[in-house]
């Protein structure tokens, strides 16, 4: 009895110190393994979690909302702008290289000035975009001008009497901005590059408004800070008077004034006088 009971009672010693490390590895291995799955866990919640608050708050819940709200002359301007811009100017307004800049920026001002004098659609690629007769009606104009203004923002129309400032100020002010491109009177003129600045006898008001405010083409941009909206309306006071005063030196040279238009009469007398000279020498 008392030599087997330390043979029983050794074996299970044995065992248990032999198996130990074995257990304790397999319990480190369940316990790391069991962190991973919650770590796991915890990352996917947190990113689920994330993308619910993110589809909740973000802007692109609010596109909706806004599209819903779009207005009917920016719906039908919408349709106007596929049909006869969206090939030169993106799908977007950002524009296409090589064919038409970006109206990001250019607002309803723009728009008035080029589709108003037809310039726009551009029918092909040359130095100026030609004034001819609009395309569009007054009406599609003003779709076009919701539908840009809405999606790119920029200059809008000014509003109220474009005519009411002082003539004799508008004529400083034409002489010192325009008259080096436009002429004195606004006939217009050549410029460099095969262009030209075109004459302004049949610009309307809101014609040279809007291309004061915006620049189109050579034409530097007049914004508030360079000609304010006084002094603009003062410039169209003075070109619209001009346009509207006859000439005082009967037919006009570009309505220069008496000294140009006597150079006229004296190059065409001379060149007259001179070849009857040379008519009657012949026929002496």
């Amino acid at each position: 009895m008392s030599t087997s009971n330390p043979q029983s009672d050794a074996a299970p010693v044995v065992a248990t110190a032999s198996t130990s490390p074995v257990a304790r590895a397999r319990a480190r291995r369940r316990s790391k393994h069991r962190r991973r799955v919650a770590n796991v866990a915890g990352l996917m919640a947190s990113l689920v979690l994330t993308g619910a608050l993110y589809s909740v708050f973000s802007p692109a819940q609010a596109a909706p909302a806004e599209g819903g709200s779009e207005s009917a002359a920016e719906a039908a301007g919408r349709e106007l702008y596929e049909r006869s811009c969206i090939t030169c100017h993106g799908e977007n307004l950002e524009g296409v290289p090589n064919r038409g800049p970006s109206l990001i920026g250019v607002g309803e001002a723009a728009v008035y000035f080029q589709v108003h004098t037809g310039r726009m659609p551009l029918v092909r690629q040359e130095a100026d975009a030609p004034d001819k007769p609009a395309v569009f009606s007054d009406e599609e104009i003003d779709q076009l001008m919701a539908y840009v203004q809405a999606n790119g923002g920029g200059p809008r129309l000014p509003s109220g009497d474009l005519r009411d400032g002082d003539v004799a100020e508008g004529g400083e002010l034409f002489r010192l901005n325009c008259a080096s491109c436009h002429n004195f009177v606004g006939e217009g003129g050549a410029l460099s590059g095969g262009k030209a600045a075109p004459s302004l006898k049949d610009a309307n008001d809101l014609e040279i408004y809007t291309a004061m405010l915006t620049g189109p083409e050579n034409m530097p941009v007049f914004g508030d800070n360079q000609l304010t909206s006084e002094e603009k309306r003062s410039i169209i006071a003075y070109v619209q008077t001009m346009n509207s005063q006859a000439d005082p030196g009967g037919a006009g040279a570009g309505r220069m004034g008496p000294v140009a238009e006597g150079l006229v009469i004296w190059v065409v007398g001379i060149g007259v006088l001179m070849f009857g000279i040379f008519w009657m020498g012949s026929k002496a």
